[in-house]
């Protein structure tokens, strides 16, 4: 656990920086934007490229994987609903809230944590592989389809996939994967190099953000959808892995610990990049990557004293 907590606290290491440079207005203004796109339309389709392409697809229809998925969609289906039925918010900012309460962090504190928690890496994998190749792409979609203002159909859908370079990354990564094709060393090295810019560009962005707001300010209007989003992803979301994993779909023992302790990760910084890509429910993101951040580790606690 001691590894966990120090792989959290490289992240929060880095989240500083960014907000020590944002405070000295170092980069300028604009500097959280330019990093945000820089990360949504470079670095980051590099990186889902070069990680999608090693992995073993055999993994995309294990239990862990429809679990994971299971649980994440219905919490973030059950989220957006609220949103929308409750809370009044448009189509785009609900989609944006529902991606907060079920989009975990499974790169850089996923693997960390599948490392000296569960003690194999690869166990997040298959959370890592459906959030990458499914479960994102399609949030990216309905945001191109609802922010564009224009009608969705086959031909656009097909057109907004080939414009989203995080799309774009994902499917030549799966490509790539199921054909065990292997990028030539010229081209290979270069997307490496790109992609190890994304999560540090990610978060010093977010880093940058805290010093512009104070998180859940009142006045901001956004406090009662942060507070929801935070308890649907790490209450709701690792209670609804457990009960589909163990009565649904059989699962027991170390398979379920590490779905549930998976599935109760922070809120992933590319929410909120996402958010700043489409300029919509930016401080619910902020706000909701922060505080899962922060209680993440009490909550994982919980999750390995109910089920150790």
């Amino acid at each position: 656990m001691l590894a966990v907590i120090e792989g959290f606290s490289v992240v929060w290491l880095i989240i500083l920086v960014g907000w020590f440079v944002g405070r000295q207005k170092v980069l300028g203004e604009n500097a959280p934007e330019v990093l945000s796109r820089l990360s949504f339309f470079v670095a980051s389709p590099a990186l889902l490229l070069e990680t999608l392409s090693k992995a073993d697809l055999a993994e995309v229809f294990s239990a862990p994987l429809l679990a994971a998925a299971l649980s994440a969609v219905m919490t973030g289906g059950l989220f957006f609903l609220i949103s929308r039925l409750w809370l009044r918010r448009s189509v785009s900012e609900a989609l944006l809230s529902a991606m907060s309460s079920s989009v975990v962090n499974a790169a850089n504190l996923g693997i960390p944590i599948a490392a000296y928690v569960l003690g194999n890496a690869a166990l997040i994998a298959p959370v890592l592989i459906f959030q990458l190749a499914f479960y994102t792409p399609c949030y990216l979609l309905l945001l191109d389809t609802t922010t564009s203002g224009r009608r969705a159909t086959p031909g656009r859908v097909f057109l907004q996939i080939f414009r989203n370079p995080m799309i774009l990354g994902t499917l030549v990564g799966l490509v790539l994967a199921a054909t065990h094709w292997k990028l030539p060393a010229l081209v290979a090295e270069p997307v490496h190099l790109i992609g190890g810019a994304a999560i540090p560009a990610i978060l010093i962005a977010f880093g940058m953000s805290l010093g512009s707001s104070k998180p859940l300010a009142a006045k901001d209007g956004w406090r009662t959808d942060t507070l929801l989003a935070t308890g649907f992803k790490l209450a709701l979301h690792p209670v609804v892995a457990y009960l589909l994993g163990r009565f649904l779909i059989g699962m027991d023992g170390a398979a379920l610990f590490a779905v549930v302790v998976a599935a109760a990760l922070p809120a992933a910084q590319n929410v909120y990049v996402s958010a700043q890509r489409y300029q919509v429910g930016v401080t619910v993101a902020k706000d909701t990557v922060l505080a899962t951040t922060i209680l993440a580790i009490p909550a994982m606690f919980v999750v390995a004293l109910l089920l150790g």
